[in-house]
């Protein structure tokens, strides 16, 4: 089985054995949240922002990606997607990440529902790792709309409110509204195979690891 571990904001470890262990999105010390300490073999980086893009922060890294692209990196197939801003200068990439079959979408600081193009490369994404939070990315019912037009097994929120975390987001409570969920599966981390997805789509709150 694959593991991803949250570390707050959109930053996530995705590790398998004889797979490279990729960290997405590492923020700096700077936002409230205590600083990183982390390895990984790939980095990548959704959009050049404080706390996107602090790569020098994971140790041990051979490959930091910060655009689009198709890359296969110690067995793991790595998409990079450019998703056009609506406000900002610079883009947002999301990454697909195919782990022998199994599909991870990591989308970034995505702000605005994408169109269909952009959108086809997701279709049968297994785990969404999905901004809810507002601020410069997709708020509540955005992240709700995108959830029912790409239905994947799993939901992770991320980029919302945290203790400590001196940026404007909402919390995840009104995601979770937005999407029915009244009772929510907490976890520690998240444990996957292809044999172990659920059939329709679950919301999946992680505990973040800082």
């Amino acid at each position: 089985f694959m593991e991803i571990t949250w570390y707050g904001l959109s930053c996530f470890r995705l590790t398998e054995r004889k797979h490279a262990t990729v960290v997405t999105d590492p923020y700096n010390g700077k936002l409230g949240l205590p600083g990183l300490k982390l390895k990984a073999d790939v980095v990548t980086v959704s959009h050049d922002a404080p706390g996107h893009n602090y790569a020098e922060g994971v140790s041990g890294t051979q490959h930091t990606l910060i655009g689009p692209g198709e890359y296969e990196i110690g067995n793991v197939f790595i998409t990079g997607i450019v998703t056009r801003s609506t406000t900002r200068i610079n883009h947002n990439v999301i990454y697909l990440f195919d782990y022998d079959g199994l599909k991870i979408a990591h989308l970034g600081d995505l702000d605005k529902v994408p169109a269909q193009t952009e959108i086809e490369a997701l279709e049968e994404v297994n785990v969404l790792l999905l901004p809810v939070g507002g601020g410069n990315s997709l708020n509540a019912a955005q992240a709700s709309e995108l959830v029912s037009l790409l239905e994947p097994n799993l939901v992770v929120p991320m980029h919302y409110q945290l203790p400590g975390l001196k940026l404007e987001l909402e919390g995840v409570d009104r995601f979770l509204k937005e999407m029915g969920v009244t009772d929510p599966t907490q976890e520690d981390s998240l444990k996957i195979s292809l044999t172990n997805l659920p059939e329709e789509t679950e919301t999946i709150i992680l505990t973040p690891k800082i």
